[in-house]
């Protein structure tokens, strides 16, 4: 079974954000950065190259794969701001019909730029699924 790539690493987050070329990406991510801090309570941490993590958990599948993972986070890629909802969108579908543009994949959350939605509604989601996170998991 192969292990795990992306992993907690030491890597500076204010280094990684600070090498964001695109400005409003960066800016935006700054502000992510502020308000998941402000809801978790947790210092970010760089997972991997390009994800910024925040609290974290175990967790081991059927198969017997195993590993820790973050519990909320996000990354800003060259097309899209991902913001990471890791038990997924099954149950949020009134709020994200309030948040203004966006797109999901499984547990991302695509967002072109800030602007473009409603922080508040943004906010709402993070905070849903950090509770579901933590009824799911022991979460650090």
């Amino acid at each position: 079974m192969s292990e795990l790539k992306t992993k907690r690493n030491d890597a500076s987050v204010i280094a990684f954000l600070d090498s964001v070329e695109n400005t409003t990406r960066r800016e935006d991510s700054y502000r992510v950065l502020d308000v998941i801090k402000k809801i978790t309570k947790k210092e970010p941490e760089m997972w991997g190259q390009n994800m910024v993590g925040f609290g974290s958990y175990e967790y081991k599948y059927e198969s017997g794969r195993e590993g820790s993972w973050f519990v909320t986070g996000f990354s800003p890629r060259k097309q899209n701001l991902v913001v990471y909802i890791m038990p997924g969108f099954s149950d949020i579908s009134e709020m994200l019909e309030k948040l203004g543009k966006h797109k999901i994949g499984k547990s991302c959350l695509y967002i072109n730029k800030l602007s473009d939605i409603d922080i508040k509604i943004l906010e709402k989601i993070i905070k849903k699924s950090i509770i579901q996170m933590e009824k799911m998991y022991k979460c650090n």
